[in-house]
């Protein structure tokens, strides 16, 4: 099974199914971390990242370097297939002059933001002071990008939003799995794919005991009190982080991460991302080249067989070094759900790939994600020290809709404050449509369609602070605004799996082609959608290689 049981003593005791609840990342708490005072240590994935020559014919091509991406890349190089990602970030193996791979959370500098002027950070104030400032243009780690209604936060760089996120890696409830991903048979994902993922990711639970204790998690603690004297349950969620090593990070033995407050501009040492995991079995075949800072502008049949792949080599200002053109027999799109549901928009629009269907672009969805602060009494402190590594959530699911992540406001001061990214079962789904007058994709998101998810937030933290006394902070997303109702994490949809593809990711109209990402997924999972992403790429990959190869 897939499940990972945690159990502590006493009142602590946690079932099966409470632990596996569900939540979200922790993007937005971390925008305040903790300053940095020691350098961390190099994170270098091992792989072979020389650019692709122009005019190459490989025989598998990936678009994307993220949880997909890397799924299909080391079970394909497994199978003796080479294999060639193409990746638009960096690599993410030199550190700044800082000495650091990653920036400070509380300093973002030009590693922080993807090709953006001025820093666009999930929390935009805090105590009536803005937060963001200038920065050098530069192909930054996290990209907030922008539609009509919403910002998309993504990582980029060699391991996608792997880089990026809380490392909350989240198996749904089986009872709630017909309704993320219908066409798919739960028995097989629930005995062979998810424990395979869960495997892959190096997944793993707190010790509650120590956690009981750490001073890094008393608001967690504080969120459990508060949750369960309103009668919800309280439940805790495993993580990709290194236990081992935070607890390190406590006893002030090694250098500081995940207690430092890292998270949103990369995790320097004890996140297990995909460079870590996937990426790092990819590069040990021998077969798995990556090429960063390389963007597909084109895909279409070629004339030899297989397909012609454009592709701009970028420097870090985005600006076109060389644009080249190759070869490749299969293509895997793994771009994530913004990223392969654009470029297969345009294909189609703009008759590159004419006989994509009708649910190209189709079926995207936010994963329902809204965030809220509550003003806390004196007598109930958060504390000073906040891991950025979320354990834990509130779940209302059944009742409300609302699965609420305890997510860290990591400051370095006591705020009194207790934050929140909920996940709720959102009815809404948006569309990508090419705009021939500008020449770009847009999205069909309108922000009054938020209002369902604050709703479903409001059936857990209105009882709350009535129950408490307290009230909601209006000073983290605006002036005199309680809900940050302008983003989402968790992109899903707009290439959704047997419709705008078979039943395991190959797109309909032609041979050779597949999505193998979060654009599957038909817009909510109603937990943190990692796991799930890589537990349906290994379903899908497994046919592919065995049918396909």
């Amino acid at each position: 099974m897939s499940e990972h049981p945690l159990s502590a003593q006493g009142n602590h005791r946690v079932s099966r199914r409470r632990f596996l609840a569900g939540t979200g990342s922790v993007l937005g708490a971390a925008a305040l971390a903790g300053t940095i005072t020691t350098p961390a240590r190099a994170e270098v994935p091992g792989l072979n990242c020389t650019p692709i020559p122009d005019g190459s014919h490989v025989r598998a091509l990936v678009i994307g370097t993220g949880y997909g991406g890397s799924v299909a890349a080391l079970r394909l190089a497994r199978a003796g297939v080479d294999v060639h990602m193409i990746e638009m970030g960096m690599a993410w193996d030199t550190p700044g002059p800082d000495g650091k791979i990653f920036a400070n959370t509380t300093k973002p500098d030009y590693r922080s933001f993807w090709l953006r002027t001025r820093t666009k950070q999930p929390l935009s104030q805090f105590l009536g002071f803005p937060l963001d400032k200038d920065v050098p243009v530069h192909t930054g780690i996290l990209d907030a990008e922008d539609f009509a209604g919403i910002t998309v936060y993504q990582g980029r760089g060699v391991g996608g939003g792997s880089l990026v996120n809380g490392g909350m890696a989240v198996t749904p409830l089986r009872e709630r799995f017909p309704a993320i991903l219908p066409t798919v048979d739960p028995a097989e994902m629930y005995a062979t794919y998810y424990p395979r993922a869960n495997a892959g990711l190096g997944v793993t639970s707190v010790d509650v005991d120590w956690w009981e204790n750490a001073d890094c998690y008393q608001y967690a603690r504080v969120g459990r009190k508060h949750a369960q004297r309103s009668g919800f349950p309280f439940v805790f969620v495993p993580n990709v982080y290194d236990w081992d090593y935070m607890k390190q990070e406590a006893a002030g033995t090694v250098q500081k991460s995940a207690l430092e407050g890292e998270v949103i501009y990369g995790n320097n040492a004890g996140k297990k991302s995909l460079q870590k995991t996937y990426l790092a079995q990819a590069a040990a075949t021998g077969r798995v080249n990556v090429s960063p800072l390389h963007r597909v502008t084109s895909v279409s049949p070629a004339a030899a067989g297989g397909y012609t792949v454009v592709v701009d080599q970028i420097d870090t200002t985005g600006a076109t070094l060389v644009t080249k053109t190759v070869r490749a027999d299969r293509v895997f799109f793994a771009a994530g759900s913004v990223g392969t549901s654009k470029l297969l928009t345009r294909l189609k629009a703009t008759g590159a790939l004419p006989s994509l269907n009708e649910h190209i672009g189709k079926g995207w969805g936010d994963n329902g994600n809204v965030m809220c602060g509550r003003a806390n009494h004196m007598w109930d402190p958060t504390g000073k020290l906040q891991s950025s590594m979320p354990t834990a959530g509130i779940d209302n699911w059944d009742a409300g809709g609302a699965f609420a992540e305890v997510a860290p406001l990591p400051t370095g001061i006591e705020t009194y404050a207790s934050f929140y990214l909920s996940i709720t079962r959102t009815p809404r789904r948006a569309e990508f449509s090419w705009n021939p007058a500008t020449g770009r994709v847009d999205l069909s998101w309108d922000r009054a369609w938020k209002q369902t998810s604050i709703d479903m937030a409001k059936s857990i933290f209105d009882k709350i602070n009535s129950k408490e006394g307290t009230i909601y902070r209006t000073d983290l997303f605006g002036a005199y605004k309680i809900w940050g109702d302008h983003l989402t994490y968790h992109p899903l949809g707009g290439a959704v799996l047997d419709r705008a593809t078979d039943n395991h990711g190959r797109l309909h109209g032609y041979q050779g082609l597949y999505v193998i990402d979060g654009s599957l997924i038909p817009g909510n999972t109603s937990v943190n959608p990692f796991v799930t992403i890589t537990a349906l790429a290994e379903r899908n990959i497994e046919r592919i290689v065995a049918e396909d190869f």
